[in-house]
C-alpha cells in the first residue's frame, strides 16, 4: 500500500476510484493546513475566507491536473483561462501567500497521483510552520511603539524632547513632521521603544509637562510597519 502511494501515479490510468481518492485526499490535506494555519495565527486576525480557501484550493488544482493529464493542447487551453481570472482581494502578507503556495504544491502532488509525497511534503512543512511560531524565528523581544507629539508653532522643538527621549527609551527616532490645525500646531512623530512599559505614564506626563499639556499619542506598532531604526 505505501509503495503504492510512493510510487505510482494515480492519474496516469484516469478511474472513478482513483479520482475520488485523489480528490478526498486533497480536501483533508486541505483542511489539515487549514487547522495548521488557524493554530498558528490563533494570536493574530486572519480572514476566515482564507481559511477555507486553504481547504479548496488542493482539490481545485489537482482536478485540473486530472483533467490536463498529457494532453498539451489541454494544458495552453486552461493556462489561456485562468489568465483571465482576477483576484478580488488583495494577497496578505507574505506568510498567507507563502500557505497559498504550500496548497498549490500538496494540490499538484495529488493531482499527479502522488498521494503520499503531498501527505508527506504537507506534514513536514505544516511542523516546520508550527515550530517557526512557536519559537518567535525572527521575532524581536523589544515592542516598537510610535510616538505623536503636539506642540505649539511657537515651540522650538528641535531637541526640546531629547532628554526625556533618552531617559525612557532604549531608541528613539524622529520619522514625521508635519503641521496641524490649519498651522498652530507641529505633530512630531517618533519610533521608539520604551525601557520598562512601567514607566509610560510617567514618561507621557513629562512630555506633556514639556510640550503645554497638548495631545500626546502613544500606540505599539509592528517592527515591519516602522521605518529604520
Amino acid at each position: 500500500m505505501l509503495d503504492m502511494l510512493f510510487s505510482n501515479s494515480v492519474s496516469e490510468s484516469l478511474t472513478f476510484n482513483g479520482t475520488i481518492a485523489i480528490i478526498i485526499s486533497a480536501l483533508l490535506l486541505g483542511v489539515f493546513i487549514s487547522l495548521v494555519y488557524m493554530y498558528t495565527h490563533k494570536k493574530e486576525e486572519y480572514n476566515k475566507n482564507f481559511t477555507v480557501t486553504l481547504i479548496m484550493l488542493p482539490a481545485i488544482i489537482a482536478m485540473i491536473i486530472l483533467l490536463i493529464g498529457n494532453n498539451v493542447a489541454r494544458a495552453f487551453s486552461l493556462a489561456g483561462a485562468f489568465s483571465l481570472i482576477r483576484f478580488r482581494s488583495a494577497p496578505g502578507d507574505s506568510k498567507d501567500i507563502a500557505y497559498v503556495f504550500f496548497t498549490l504544491g500538496t494540490g499538484l502532488a495529488c493531482g499527479m497521483g502522488y498521494i503520499g509525497y503531498a501527505a508527506l511534503f504537507a506534514f513536514v512543512l505544516c511542523l516546520v510552520m508550527i515550530i517557526l511560531n512557536k519559537t518567535n524565528f525572527g521575532g524581536r523581544n523589544n515592542k516598537y511603539m510610535r510616538l505623536k507629539i503636539l506642540v505649539p508653532e511657537d515651540m522650538e522643538y528641535e531637541g526640546a524632547f531629547e532628554e526625556i527621549l533618552n531617559e525612557y527609551t532604549s531608541t528613539f527616532e524622529l520619522y514625521k513632521i508635519k503641521t496641524a490645525e490649519y498651522g498652530t500646531l507641529f505633530e512630531l512623530s517618533y519610533n521608539v521603544v520604551l525601557k520598562d512599559m512601567k514607566n509610560s505614564k510617567r514618561f507621557m506626563d513629562k512630555l506633556r509637562c514639556k510640550n503645554g499639556n497638548l495631545n500626546i499619542a502613544l500606540q505599539v506598532i509592528n517592527y515591519d510597519n516602522a521605518s529604520s531604526f
